[in-house]
């Protein structure tokens, strides 16, 4: 089968074969034939090397597809159902499970560079966050596929797998935005638009999108954006729109320190600043002791927008029904396998939001 390598060291450019067996599936598991799969910052990350890769790898973690294969004991989903693909499967025994923080169960992410998922040749390979979906067929656990409403496309259903439910999970789990608040959005990727679009549907009042591309500029306003600006501007839109007082939740989608410490600047004392976007372990925020006691800012990750994907599916699914969630606008273009190479160089220099591989 057809399927995006990345070899130890890196890049630049993905190895794209068409020699890799996707193994098992074993006892607990599903193969699973993927039909569309996004292309995400965070895959950008990994092929640059920003995060961390092991060995032999299969890019991607954003997609959609359908059942096609159960190991034994299976009995949550069966041959034919259309899933998504869940990166960060819930077991539902541990303690994180128990207490309702699903997006925090390690249960299968401790597989995450402990089974090669797939065999390149005669190589042992792993897939990025246990699944690696730039590829025609993945094996998972069974507990890493969602079942979704058949009528929906495949394209969409990739993307409520991680941009989507990323951010708008952000602003309705992680940081429950209130109806009638201040939020301002740095970064306007695919998460970063989506955490617009779940601020606008909890009802804020102002939402303020920042990103130096202005051609993002327009979605953001129409994804529920009251004003969209450049960073440079940020600072007088804060005094303007919160009379200095700063933002009551400031989202930061970017995954650098920088964009961290300038979402920490304009969150006003008693907010919420939200980490959503994925940075490299050496990229390190610099918050003096003082300031971090004294300002009485709430410093808040948001790992997978806290989604449980088998309680939020339905409720996305639902707002995309009711013309709530705007998924169409969020995708850039629809592409080929043979174009992942181009797809990721388009990512790094920003020129798009989402693109989605379509398997035929």
């Amino acid at each position: 089968m057809r399927a995006a390598v990345l070899h130890p060291g890196g890049g630049p450019s993905l190895d794209l074969r068409d020699d890799v067996t996707a193994l098992g599936p074993d006892a607990g598991e599903v193969k699973i034939q993927i039909k569309a799969t996004g292309v995400c910052h965070s895959d950008l990350s990994v092929v640059a090397g920003g995060l961390p890769s092991q060995g032999t790898m299969i890019v991607g973690h954003e997609g959609a597809g359908i059942v096609s294969e159960v190991g034994p004991g299976v009995t949550g989903v069966r041959v034919g159902d259309h899933v998504v693909v869940n990166w960060i499967p819930a077991c539902g025994r541990c303690p994180d499970c128990v207490n309702g923080d699903a997006h925090l169960c390690m249960t299968y992410m401790s597989d995450l560079f402990g089974k090669a998922r797939f065999a390149v040749g005669d190589t042992p390979a792993f897939g990025m966050a246990g699944t690696g979906t730039w590829a025609e067929q993945i094996v998972v656990p069974w507990e890493a596929a969602v079942r979704i409403d058949d009528d929906i496309p495949f394209e969409y259903a990739a993307l409520l797998g991680c941009g989507v439910s990323t951010g708008v999970g952000a602003a309705i789990n992680t940081a429950r935005v209130r109806a009638g608040s201040s939020v301002a959005v740095l970064g306007l990727g695919g998460v970063g638009l989506s955490v617009v679009q779940g601020a606008s549907i909890a009802g804020a009042a102002r939402i303020v999108a920042v990103d130096p591309n202005r051609g993002k500029h327009g979605i953001a306003m129409e994804f529920g954006a009251t004003d969209a600006i450049t960073p440079e501007d940020l600072r007088a839109t804060h005094d303007a729109v919160t009379g200095g007082r700063g933002f009551d939740y400031v989202f930061e989608a970017v995954g650098q320190a920088a964009t961290i410490q300038a979402a920490w600047d304009v969150t006003r004392r008693g907010g919420d600043t939200v980490i959503v976007g994925a940075g490299s372990a050496d990229d390190l925020v610099q918050i003096n002791a003082f300031e971090l006691l004294f300002r009485a800012r709430n410093l808040v990750p948001s790992v997978y927008g806290s989604s449980d994907l088998r309680r939020d599916l339905p409720r996305l699914v639902a707002l995309f029904r009711q013309g709530r969630l705007n998924i169409e606008s969020l995708i850039s273009r629809r592409i080929q396998f043979e174009e992942l190479n181009d797809a990721v160089s388009a990512l790094e220099k920003g020129d798009v939001i989402r693109q989605v591989v379509l398997f035929d």
